[in-house]
């Protein structure tokens, strides 16, 4: 019994068994002031992925895609080319956290963008893919829009999720109904929705005028 006992003393002081202090992620708005971006750091978030890189038209596509469609990282990364009518010019949406599935309209910018893409992998079901032909990881696009970010020296980290809040924003500032956002993110619950219609300045368009 003492051996027992002595064993477990000297285990419990063992240095494997003190307790580390882990590190702390900051707060988001430790690092940045707000989570979306405006439409000029968009587009100039597409030209850095557009000009940097292996696979530049894939990269710029792909920042084109999430921002138009408010695409969360993952639903990016799944897309397949049969959800993609070229004739219509429309895409079928397919949402995350039970979210609704819609149809989106395709501009002619997409449209250029995506028959080029499919052009450059052929036979391929997945639309963005790596160079052994499976689809791009979450990890891959969280390190190509971070890069991107940088280039456009764009002045705080840029993450892929700041698209879709970038969409949501956009849509909003340009005084689209709350319903109509809440359909084509594909949030179940409005008050997800509300955000964007909150933080807008449209509202207060003209106060002084």
């Amino acid at each position: 019994m003492a051996k027992i006992l002595a064993f477990e003393s000297k285990k419990s002081s063992s240095p494997d068994n003190i307790l580390r202090k882990v590190p702390v992620r900051p707060k988001n708005s430790e690092v940045r002031s707000r989570e979306y971006l405006t439409l000029d750091e968009v587009e100039a978030l597409m030209k850095a992925a557009g000009s940097v890189g292996r696979h530049r038209h894939r990269d710029r596509v792909l920042v084109l895609m999430m921002f138009r469609h408010g695409l969360r990282v993952t639903e990016a990364v799944s897309v397949r080319w049969d959800q993609v009518d070229f004739r219509k010019g429309q895409i079928h949406i397919n949402r995350l956290k039970n979210g609704r599935a819609a149809t989106h309209y395709l501009e002619g910018d997409e449209m250029r963008g995506l028959r080029r893409l499919k052009r450059e992998s052929p036979g391929n079901p997945f639309m963005y893919v790596t160079e052994r032909g499976g689809p791009l990881t979450r990890s891959t696009v969280s390190k190509l829009i971070s890069r991107a970010g940088k280039v456009a020296e764009i002045d705080f980290p840029v993450h892929p999720h700041m698209l879709r809040h970038a969409c949501g924003y956009y849509l909003a500032n340009k005084g689209v109904d709350t319903r109509t956002i809440q359909d084509y993110l594909g949030h179940v619950s409005i008050m997800h929705t509300v955000r964007y219609t909150e933080l807008s300045p449209h509202k207060f368009k003209g106060l002084w005028s």
